[in-house]
């Protein structure tokens, strides 16, 4: 309403042929405000298409904030890449294994949840790779293991379920040394008790749980600087679905890693955003 009036008023000044340069200007100015204005403006519109993505909730790629909304490095970067591509975003959290009948039916367009695309590349349709996901090895920080060659003989702490317990028991094929023993625990909190008493020698488990314990606890620890195992995370839509949409989410990650926005979303949780990228051969 305020803008009308200005363009009336501006409109109606340079009709008074008095004024007539002294208004033209202020019409200039009153138009190069709207321009602003509107390019400020970077709302998508009531009818742009929405992605359903279903997640999995896990910290800090995915969880619910003290407001009861989504947040994370994988709801930033959905967000910011869709929203590039034209598309709101919905996320619903899903039964984990229930994945792929989701896709299947339309429940949901994609997963975006820490997936890892290692083994799964004929599974799915995928964008990305769009960072790296890394199982790390923390120890006591006056612990004289340096590197995973010391691991050999070792007492091992892992999570159970999760990749740091296949690695070590051998499921998940590697080149660890083997292990004196490895004791699996329900939870991280469980697993670094464990380090805390020295019931194990060191734990393994994905880097954003170890690093983000390590932040909270009291006592020092250190982190190897090699890991065990990188694997690439990507989005996933049903196999021979999508296929426009998810090369030109690739393109958009792509272009946000060149951009510098996917390394600030990653600092922003506190990750290592060269490491993630890929950037360290070693990590």
């Amino acid at each position: 309403m305020i803008f009308r009036y200005l363009r009336s008023a501006a409109a109606a000044c340079i009709s008074r042929a008095k004024r007539g340069r002294l208004c033209l200007a202020l019409a200039v100015v009153l138009a190069a405000s709207l321009c602003a204005c509107a390019g400020q403006n970077n709302a998508l519109p009531a009818n742009a298409p929405t992605v359903t993505i279903g997640i999995d909730p896990f910290e800090p790629y995915c969880y619910l904030d003290g407001n009861g909304q989504y947040a994370g490095i994988d709801v930033d970067l959905a967000t910011e890449a869709f929203t590039r591509l034209g598309y709101k975003v919905e996320f619903q959290e899903i039964n984990w294994p229930d994945k792929d009948s989701l896709l299947q039916d339309g429940t949901v367009d994609c997963l975006w949840a820490c997936f890892s695309m290692s083994g799964r590349a004929d599974l799915y349709q995928w964008s990305g790779p769009y960072m790296y996901s890394r199982q790390v090895v923390a120890v006591r920080a006056d612990s004289n293991i340096r590197d995973l060659a010391d691991l050999a003989g070792k007492r091992i702490g892992v999570q159970a379920t999760t990749k740091g317990e296949g690695l070590f028991l051998g499921k998940i094929p590697s080149d660890l040394p083997a292990a004196g023993q490895v004791s699996s625990f329900a939870t991280t909190e469980d697993m670094f008790a464990a380090l805390r008493k020295g019931y194990v020698d060191a734990v393994c488990g994905h880097e954003a749980l170890v690093a983000g314990w390590i932040s909270t606890e009291t006592i020092a620890y250190r982190l190897l600087d090699e890991s065990p195992l990188k694997t690439e995370l990507g989005v996933a839509f049903a196999k021979g679905t999508h296929a426009e949409l998810s090369t030109a989410l690739t393109q958009t990650l792509e272009q946000m890693q060149y951009d510098g926005t996917t390394g600030r979303i990653l600092e922003k949780y506190g990750v290592d955003a060269q490491k993630a990228m890929g950037g360290d051969e070693n990590a």
